[in-house]
């Protein structure tokens, strides 16, 4: 590992500590969470040219500390201002000078707190990646393909919604944790996925959200170890990972599952996402993550497509969708019934779920639709038809990749 990676790192697991320990001392999650990108900057120039301090997270905290006294005070003479010509009441109070309170591992607690529910899931997502994964607004921004401009505003907004909610820097009472603790498993998963496949842009992923995403919920289980969800998700972020090098050639186009060359996978990953999984298996609370990862893993252990268990992947899928029954899970049942039991078989369940649930007029699937519907019907030798449904599909991605892999489906009919 180069050493900017390694410092990289070093500054991403510590970004939730120093906001922890900001946040906590003077009660401002919002001016903290400012500090502490100003910190991880400045530690981001000076380190590689000075090396890294001796205790890093002291540094930071330092650092971040002088930067929310500043902010602070400019706020206070801002609001005397206010005070004189009638339009601020606040009190003048000098920022409190005493020594930031360092916790053991403020992580989980930083997250749950991003995740708050009053927040939309992609403030969330935002949110989390820049106060606990350490990205600047510019690369969160670039992640999502938006401007730098629209992504601050996101963030902003989102952490002046906690202001006005009254959120504070603790963990949430045991009543609340479980709904909390969703939606932070939501906001990885989503994280992982616009890694895995980009929702715009020239590549088919972004490596450094999966690997963020990761992290992340590797950082999540080791707070909550007994979490047979959070153990679910972990295992299913790596079981899917594993495949990422054999997606594309070495023309960086689309290959599909079934064309993958399978000794690209990542055997390693493979192994203990299997492992992991097992240990979440054991604990008898199966869940929704839990069961895309054993899907996953029927995939990853198959030495060759054809000798993949389709029928189990079809069972589990509809296990699935009895907890979460959602478009993609739908669509993603349809493609195992027609690997398990034949084209037209598959094609049949699109148009019954199709008509009963409007996965084609949902902007969550109506992509999805056209493109497994266009297999489906090249499967079946239906030419022309498949023609017009890759052409479809194309038309509805942004991903600049998926799009030439559907157009040449498409040319090829």
């Amino acid at each position: 590992m180069s050493e900017e990676r390694s410092i990289e790192n070093l500054l991403r697991s510590e970004a939730p500590q120093v906001l922890g320990a900001l946040a906590r001392r003077f009660s401002r999650f919002d001016v903290a969470e400012d500090a502490v990108q100003e910190a991880l900057l400045a530690a981001a120039r000076q380190w590689p040219a000075d090396g890294v301090p001796v205790d890093p997270r002291g540094w930071l905290i330092r650092i971040g500390y002088r930067r929310m006294v500043d902010i602070l005070r400019s706020e206070q003479a801002r609001h005397r201002r206010e005070r004189l010509v009638g339009t601020s009441e606040l009190a003048d109070r000098e920022p409190d000078r005493r020594p930031a309170v360092i916790e053991d591992d403020d992580s989980l607690t930083v997250l749950l707190l991003c995740c708050h529910p009053t927040l939309s899931p992609t403030s969330q997502v935002a949110l989390t990646l820049r106060a606990v994964g350490g990205l600047t607004t510019a690369e969160i921004a670039h992640a999502y393909g938006t401007s730098e401009a629209t992504m601050g505003t996101r963030i902003s907004r989102a952490k002046h919604q906690l202001v006005r909610e009254g959120t504070r820097l603790v963990a949430p009472s045991s009543a609340d944790r479980a709904s909390r603790m969703a939606s932070v498993l939501r906001a990885l998963y989503l994280i992982f996925n616009e890694g895995y496949t980009a929702s715009s842009g020239d590549d088919l992923g972004r490596i450094d959200l999966s690997a963020e995403a990761i992290r992340l919920t590797r950082t999540a289980l080791a707070q909550t170890p007994d979490d047979p969800e959070v153990a679910g998700l972990l295992a299913l972020l790596l079981l899917t990972e594993a495949r990422r090098d054999a997606r594309t050639d070495g023309e960086h186009r689309l290959v599909p599952l079934d064309e993958q060359d399978r000794s690209r996978w990542d055997r390693t990953m493979i192994a203990e996402g299997e492992q992991i999984l097992k240990r979440a298996w054991a604990q008898r609370e199966v869940g929704p993550y839990q069961l895309q990862a054993a899907i996953a893993a029927v995939h990853d252990t198959a030495p060759r497509d054809d000798a993949t268990d389709w029928p189990q992947i079809a069972a589990l899928y509809l296990w699935l969708e009895r907890l979460t029954p959602t478009g993609p899970v739908r669509l993603s049942r349809v493609v195992a019934v027609a690997r398990a039991f034949g084209a037209q078989r598959g094609l049949d369940l699109l148009d019954d779920l199709d008509r009963r649930f409007g996965l084609s007029g949902d902007a969550l699937t109506r992509q999805r639709v056209r493109a497994v519907r266009a297999h489906l019907l090249d499967e079946l030798g239906r030419r022309s038809e498949a023609a017009v449904a890759f052409r479809e599909a194309a038309e509805l991605t942004h991903n600049a990749v998926e799009r030439d892999y559907l157009l040449d489906r498409a040319e090829a009919h």
